[in-house]
């Protein structure tokens, strides 16, 4: 029974793989072209002369670059964009090129070769009509295929990185070090300001609601997460005497939406890497909307002397990198500089 069972999704995953998958490329177009190139070896049209082998080898070469016409250029540039009435056209265009060329090619072979061809090597263009049908839809459908198989593959893949996302934020929400040293100082502040203790436990409060409630959307709007972003710093500059912090906001941010929780591991990583206990840190944070451009930029001081540290900064970055990729793309561009004396991060995400 079970070598019965694991053979289906065995060939299965074979099949998938050669038709969308890079490394077999080569081995799809050899397999077009024979394929193709059989069909015209054993069509009505011979090789008896000269004139029927060009006619024959032309229309072949003709065929081919309509497949791949349509399967790089006008199915991705038009069909995927759903500019349907753009890609009927172009087809329509093709077609009509693809029969000038071959009355062009009859009055060349009539004009040049003097000679008339043979009835049987007269294009049968209702044949001709249906190969083209056929090499377009084949072409279309291709392609279409390939795209569905890789686009479920990214939704699978960003529901799994979301799950494992949602499970390392639950792990995360609730630093017992910040909070203890957020609370501890609260605790202080009752005795010499009470006024600005209770201001800090409301802002720990709205920073645990944000993560425990918000967090679980798929969208937020961006100016709460950067709200979240100022509630996390200020709480980090009653901790730290000399920390100072700024957050900048240019162009038309509201309304815009983003998933949650995006910047936070930029900003913490800022954070937890430019403590110095004895000259002034700083985290610099830039929002601004350009054009159909979100970008973000994050600056931290680094401290004099290195202190080390474990790998979970570089494991969260690599994190919100792999996030990036499934969100957004080839619509997001990560830039990361790590200088002498500050670390940037500098994000574009296409809106």
């Amino acid at each position: 029974m079970n070598p019965v069972s694991n053979e289906k999704p065995f060939n299965n995953d074979i099949i998938l793989r050669l038709i969308t998958d890079r490394k077999y490329r080569i081995v799809r177009h050899l397999s077009l072209i024979i394929l193709l190139g059989a069909g015209f070896y054993n069509s009505r049209m011979g090789f008896s002369d000269p004139v029927s082998t060009y006619v024959k080898i032309g229309t072949f070469f003709i065929l081919l670059a309509l497949f791949y016409i349509n399967m790089y250029c006008l199915v991705p540039r038009l069909l995927f964009k759903d500019n349907y009435l753009g890609y009927f056209l172009w087809n329509i265009v093709l077609f009509i090129l693809v029969q000038s060329i071959g009355f062009y090619a009859r009055y060349f072979v009539i004009t040049y070769f003097k000679q008339n061809i043979h009835p049987k090597d007269e294009p049968n263009w209702v044949a001709f009509y249906f190969v083209f049908i056929v090499l377009i839809g084949a072409s279309a459908a291709v392609k279409l295929f390939q795209r569905w198989i890789v686009d479920s593959q990214r939704i699978n893949e960003l529901e799994t990185a979301t799950i494992q996302s949602e499970l390392e934020n639950l792990k995360k929400q609730i630093n017992p070090h910040f909070l203890f040293n957020t609370l501890n100082n609260a605790n202080v502040l009752t005795k010499k300001d009470p006024e600005k203790a209770s201001q800090v436990l409301m802002k720990l409060s709205d920073l645990l609601r944000y993560q425990l409630y918000d967090s679980v959307r798929t969208k937020i709007f961006l100016t709460a997460d950067i709200h979240f972003l100022e509630d996390f710093l200020n709480l980090e500059k009653i901790r730290r005497d000399n920390f100072e912090f700024t957050i900048t906001q240019d162009g038309a941010l509201r309304g815009l939406e983003i998933p949650p929780l995006l910047f936070i591991t930029f900003v913490e990583n800022a954070v937890k890497h430019n403590i110095d206990a004895e000259e002034r840190s700083f985290v610099y944070v830039f929002f601004a909307v350009v054009e159909e451009d979100l970008n973000f930029h994050c600056i931290n001081s680094k401290p004099r002397i290195t202190v080390k540290r474990d790998g979970s900064g570089g494991l969260g970055l690599a994190n919100v990198k792999r996030r990036l990729e499934l969100i957004y793309p080839g619509r997001h561009d990560l830039r990361i500089t790590d200088n002498e004396e500050t670390f940037n991060v500098h994000l574009i995400i296409k809106l």
